[in-house]
């Protein structure tokens, strides 16, 4: 526990020395071939056809110069791929994203075009976009935008491979293929230098609390699996089918009796309410201290968004400091968020 607290205290200053101290994963991440607040589009590539998350193929006849993003996880993206001066509306609640704040806070003036439960044609319509991207949940309205004429994608990242196939959808849309490029060049980086960092280490069980309720969780169909794994552990609930968040028992986490707590970004909870609830008292974790809460003050990396990968390093600081120190994992941190949202990250932001 000390070690951690004084990383903690060393993570402070690393934004000040962002590549000097840089950690092995972090120096060999690749650099997108134009700046971050730049996308490289050529036209010459138009007009192409793609095939979206429902299976449509989608030509686009002109790179677009209007987009619509109706789902945050595409609109990160399009900021990531350099296209957030391209944006003309996004989903609603756009204040309550920290990355639009600190990587493209323009986009916080933007008209809303809704929810994926209340979703704004005619709003959108008024746009006037060249291209909607909208999650898959709202596929009933892709008829009425495509008489208008408006090309529609449909998104929906809900595994690494399904993330990595909407980075490669919406670049060869927009024309950012460089940039995609770049991006989906890090992912797999990132994988292969996290399964060398951690290569024979032994893979702690683990439990991920649920956001809403710490007797909710992820099972072994869910993205957050895939996350616990390349982070380095082992998930508990990895034998549950479920395609959703579940709800287990009390009795059943004593069961697990997990090595490991990690609590879902953006928790309705405190890691102090899940310590001295009386009914976890004798779990090995919480025997430990071994209960640690996902920072949220940046991205919930614990969704399938492009900084996904982030909350994989973020586990295996966690579970794996003595060969993957949490200063590291900031600077590794720092560095993505410079190298593709064109931010100094303020690394203090990271400490939970």
């Amino acid at each position: 526990m000390k070690k951690r607290i004084l990383a903690l205290v060393l993570c402070l200053g690393i934004a000040l020395s962002l590549f000097g101290c840089a950690g092995n994963i972090a120096q060999s991440s690749t650099v997108p071939a134009t700046p971050p607040t730049e996308a490289a589009v050529s036209a010459a590539a138009f007009p192409v056809t793609v095939t979206d998350a429902a299976g449509r193929e989608v030509t686009i006849a002109q790179a677009p110069e209007k987009l619509v993003s109706g789902y945050y996880i595409t609109t990160s993206m399009l900021i990531a791929l350099g296209l957030q001066d391209k944006l003309v509306g996004v989903e609603a609640k756009a204040d309550s994203r920290p990355i639009y704040s600190l990587a493209a806070p323009e986009i916080l003036e933007l008209p809303s075009v809704g929810t994926a439960k209340e979703f704004d044609l005619e709003g959108c319509a008024a746009l006037s976009p060249d291209l909607v991207v909208l999650p898959i949940k709202l596929q009933d309205t892709v008829p009425a935008l495509e008489a208008l004429g408006i090309p529609v994608l449909l998104a929906n990242p809900e595994s690494l491979e399904q993330l990595k196939e909407t980075v490669r959808m919406l670049g060869t849309a927009t024309g950012a293929n460089d940039r995609a490029a770049a991006l989906l060049d890090y992912y797999d980086q990132s994988a292969q230098e996290l399964a060398s960092l951690l290569e024979g280490a032994e893979a702690p069980s683990v439990y991920l609390a649920g956001n809403s309720s710490y007797l909710s969780t992820a099972g072994g169909k869910m993205y957050q699996d895939t996350l616990i794994q390349l982070g380095g552990g082992r998930n508990m609930a990895g034998t549950l089918e479920d395609l959703y968040w579940v709800e287990v028992s009390y009795e059943q986490i004593l069961a697990w009796d997990p090595q490991v707590i990690l609590i879902a970004a953006e928790a309705d909870y405190s890691r102090e309410d899940f310590l001295n609830d009386p009914q976890l008292a004798s779990l090995t974790a919480v025997q430990s201290g071994a209960v640690y809460a996902m920072p949220s003050a940046v991205e919930a990396w614990d969704s399938p968004i492009p900084g996904a990968m982030l909350g994989s390093r973020w586990i295996a600081a966690m579970l794996h400091e003595d060969v993957y120190s949490f200063e590291a994992f900031c600077a590794d941190a720092a560095a993505f968020y410079k190298e593709f949202y064109g931010f100094q990250l303020d690394t203090s932001l990271l400490n939970g």
